[in-house]
């Protein structure tokens, strides 16, 4: 029998520490440590970093999609920097408190359970760091996009995405539309020229201000950054990458690449607390004349859209196919889709890791995190931001362009807020806070 986890701290014993050791070592040589979780047939022992909304939302897409494979799901652990956050999640799934990992090393304690996947739902801006380390700890991970805040972390994302393939991991996304059956039928049809070329589009998220915390007299500058991470843009990256994201994935999805440059505008009318814009209006160059424009908005009692459109040279579709204008039939299979989008995705990962052929989607949701950073720097600054200034050119300004505090700040104790309701002004010098 498999010595347990040590009773004490959740963490596993020195003598399991040598067999995953020696797991991981078998990776590096290309025998993955998948291939010895899919051999089993018991239950798959997950973790998730991060308690909110959206984390207890994916644990819970996750067990569905155990329940669909035919495997029991084990919750083994929980991590929140609010200690009551991930207590009150760990007793829904009946994880001793032991296990309930709180503060800026919760991350690092819950990797070295005995977790095979790990699921991360905290800000965008702990992102980097914990996937680095998570991948570096031989966990399959699904993570919520986006993945990073600003050019260098969406580039550690990356290098460690490639550490993932080598070492045999699974990696998915939360860019649930890449799992969505209508999506996918869309995207069949339109490669198989349905609508001819891509010429053109508009893509929209436009809706309210999901929510807004205002900060207690107990908290420290982290507890109110991360409490109300949502509106500031050191940790979520502001809403056109928190949540506009989608529809650019689907966009950079649909046209096979991402855009060459981004031309833009936006500003704030009504946002209370934080430092993000309440609109962005961007136009995206695919390059060969292909453009498209690019609509958020996060503004109460106004006309909203959440959608994708594109035009043709012989037709046009919206991303989810609800109406397709096109000169070519197309015969669209099936897609499997269980439990709908966000519990198809887990079915999905699970399903590659058990198959040993693991999903890979980091550079996907890495470049469209990207991608939306491009039109929030041009829209703070009033400048064209190119893909290669954030990506590829290191004498540009912005490649090495970091949002502070950073993830290592909050763990250093050194995190300090930015004042609220102070924003970026076109036209004048943008730069991070030191």
């Amino acid at each position: 029998m498999k010595k347990k986890a040590d009773e004490t701290t959740g963490q596993v014993s020195r003598r399991d520490f040598i067999k995953t050791s020696a797991a991981a070592s078998l990776a590096a040589m290309g025998a993955g440590t998948n291939r010895i979780f899919a051999a089993g047939s018991g239950k798959i022992r997950i973790a998730l970093i991060g308690c909110g909304g959206r984390g207890n939302g994916a644990l819970k897409n996750c067990t569905e999609a155990g329940k669909h494979i035919g495997r029991e799901i084990e919750v083994v652990a929980v991590a929140d920097w609010f200690k009551s956050k991930a207590e009150k999640t760990g007793e829904s799934h009946g994880v001793p408190k032991r296990r309930c990992f709180s503060g800026a090393d919760a991350y690092e304690k819950l990797l070295r359970t005995n977790a095979d996947v790990v699921l991360m739902a905290t800000s965008p801006n702990f992102r980097p760091v914990h996937f680095e380390a998570a991948i570096k700890a031989g966990k399959n991970v699904f993570m919520e996009k986006p993945v990073a805040v600003d050019p260098p972390g969406a580039r550690r994302v990356i290098k460690a995405g490639e550490l993932a393939k080598r070492k045999g991991l699974a990696v998915v996304a939360g860019t649930q539309r890449r799992h969505q059956a209508k999506y996918l039928q869309t995207k069949y049809a339109v490669e198989r020229g349905a609508i001819g070329k891509i010429r053109g589009g508009c893509i929209w998220w436009c809706g309210r201000i999901p929510w807004i915390h205002r900060r207690k007299p107990e908290y420290t500058d982290a507890d109110y950054l991360v409490d109300n991470w949502l509106n500031f843009v050191e940790m979520s990256g502001d809403h056109i990458v928190e949540q506009h994201l989608h529809n650019l994935d689907v966009a950079n999805w649909f046209i096979g690449h991402p855009p060459i440059r981004a031309i833009g505008f936006g500003g704030r009318a009504r946002r209370e607390t934080g430092n993000q814009y309440d609109l962005f209006s961007i136009q995206y160059d695919y390059a060969d004349d292909l453009h498209i424009h690019s609509m958020c908005r996060q503004v109460s009692n106004c006309w909203n859209r959440v959608a994708e459109h594109f035009v043709g040279s012989r037709g046009s579709t919206f991303g989810d196919g609800s109406s397709m204008e096109s000169r070519k039939n197309v015969d669209v299979p099936d897609f499997p889709e269980h439990g709908g989008p966000y519990v198809q995705e887990h079915i999905d990962l699970l399903n590659s890791i058990l198959e040993g052929k693991p999903l890979n989607e980091t550079r996907n949701v890495a470049e469209s995190t990207m991608t939306a950073i491009m039109g929030r720097i041009s829209a703070y600054t009033g400048q064209a931001i190119r893909w290669s200034d954030v990506a590829e050119n290191e004498k540009s300004q912005w490649y090495n362009f970091t949002l502070k505090p950073t993830a290592e700040d909050f763990e250093t104790g050194n995190a300090v807020a930015p004042p609220d309701d102070v924003i970026p002004i076109p036209g004048s010098p943008y730069k991070p806070r030191r």
